[in-house]
């Protein structure tokens, strides 16, 4: 019966450093840099923002990794935010995650992938008489359906890859991330030493059109930055199943993320390298090409394309993968508390959530339904900055409460590098209102769909302990 209700401690630092990366590495290292350079019209000014978002990622993982020694149990922030805060809370990150954060990263990456077998092997029309089908004038299921039925089998097939068993699901990340880093690394090295190759436009500070950068577009601009470093927390989710993870959670996150800041820096410098703003700007709002598939036809021609259409298609497939093993861990953690329904605490026999996978995996497919790649992003990053300012907000709370505690990792350049993680997600929260509204709304309200959630669970719960 233990073997059934009890997740096994099998993961070593290899392996977060794996889980880490891999959650990270996704869509946005191929699809971001053209929206960016579309808002700030300035090539040096993208690579601006993508290192001052890696390090804004970076110092919130640092201040992360303080919290998840602390406190290293499956669950991540659930369990976090329930010593800092309360349970309400902590319910209503974990329904954050399920509503809109999790799954509809799940969901993005998805139609990624199946857009990039799209580009390989042509998926014709599919209830193309069907299209023009709404809901409120906002969502159209149908559309796109070539696209959108292939990236909700791909999620369903994930689904059931990481219910064969923990070591199954992060085996198939590891080779996946092995084959992406090279990949990503022969752009960088054949790219960078082309001859169509040119350092100086890549550096260029100047806008192209003479404007100036704004404050609020810069703000705009690294929220699709972030979308490409968003994921560094999710090993947290997991903690129940790491070796020492009050040890091994916190040098994993912090390796993890200079790896891909370092990643990101290098692949960008290359495509903005090699086209220049107004081409970037014109990928852009064709809505029909990706910034980094034309980068690579530049030097490697068509053979090229086929080249990081499978690449992309792979690393979004990795980075997906990583995404359903870790995020069900939270909704495990909740229903075992009575805060989630009954059978998402049930294990299967090979001792890994599968329910909790299944639940997840259905939200994300009725998602992929609902919106467009860009739309789904940037409501991910709007609803999990709340989150990523509210943990940095606890390494001030928990050095009151918890003032003697062994703590394996204290984050460097306390208080200034929290204060700043806090003060930055504040500023994003709000800015993210006022530049993209619809965004944020759909964001909020899918949070909120769980206060009601939450009191029928908890009226359950005290009902239990009545009888």
């Amino acid at each position: 019966m233990s073997n059934q209700n009890q997740l096994s401690r099998s993961l070593g630092l290899r392996l977060v450093i794996v889980v880490v990366v891999a959650h990270i590495i996704g869509s946005g290292v191929y699809k971001k840099v053209a929206p960016m350079t579309d808002v700030l019209n300035s090539s040096g000014w993208v690579l601006l923002c993508w290192l001052l978002g890696g390090i804004i990622s970076l110092f919130g993982a640092l201040c992360n990794a303080e919290v998840a020694g602390l406190l290293a149990n499956t669950g991540g922030e659930y369990v976090y935010y329930q010593k800092i805060y309360n349970k309400f809370f902590a319910f209503i990150f974990g329904w954050s995650l399920f509503a809109v954060i999790q799954t509809a990263s799940i969901s993005a990456l998805a139609y990624i992938t199946a857009q990039s077998l799209n580009s390989i092997i042509h998926i014709p029309p599919i209830l193309s008489s069907w299209s023009d089908i709404n809901l409120l004038g906002v969502f159209y299921p149908f559309r796109d359906f070539n696209i959108k039925l292939p990236a909700i089998l791909i999620i369903l097939i994930l689904v059931w890859i990481n219910s064969r068993g923990l070591k199954l699901g992060t085996g198939v990340s590891s080779a996946i991330l092995v084959m992406v880093l090279s990949g990503i690394l022969l752009i960088i090295g054949f790219g960078l030493s082309s001859s169509h190759s040119d350092l100086s436009q890549a550096f260029q500070l100047k806008t192209a059109d003479a404007s100036t950068v704004s404050f609020s577009a810069v703000f705009t601009a690294m929220l699709a930055a972030f979308w490409g470093y968003q994921g560094w927390a999710a090993v947290g989710y997991i903690g129940g199943e790491i070796k020492e993870a009050n040890r091994i959670i916190p040098k994993g996150i912090a390796l993890g993320v200079v790896v891909v800041i370092i990643l990101y820096l290098l692949v960008n410098t290359t495509y903005l390298s090699l086209m220049s703003v107004h081409e970037i700007e014109a990928i852009n709002r064709s809505g029909s090409q990706i910034a980094a598939v034309e980068a690579v036809r530049v030097f490697w021609g068509n053979s090229g394309v086929i080249f990081i259409s499978v690449l992309i298609a792979l690393t979004t497939l990795g980075c997906n993968n990583v995404t359903v093993l870790t995020s069900a861990r939270i909704y495990y953690a909740m229903a075992k508390e009575g805060l989630f329904f009954s059978k998402v605490a049930k294990l299967n026999k090979k001792n890994v959530p599968a329910n909790a996978m299944l639940f997840q995996g259905i939200w994300a497919c009725m998602l992929v339904l609902s919106g467009n790649f860009d739309q789904l992003t940037d409501m991910i990053i709007f609803a999990i900055f709340i989150y990523y300012g509210a943990t940095t907000l606890g390494v001030f709370i928990l050095r009151r409460k918890m003032p003697d505690a062994y703590r394996p990792y204290k984050v460097w350049g306390y208080p200034i590098v929290p204060s700043i993680v806090v003060l930055f997600s504040a500023v994003l929260f709000i800015n993210t209102i006022y530049s993209r509204p619809r965004e944020a709304v759909i964001g909020i309200v899918l949070m909120l769909t769980g206060i009601p959630l939450y009191l029928y669970f908890n009226s359950k719960l005290k009902k239990t302990s009545l009888v």
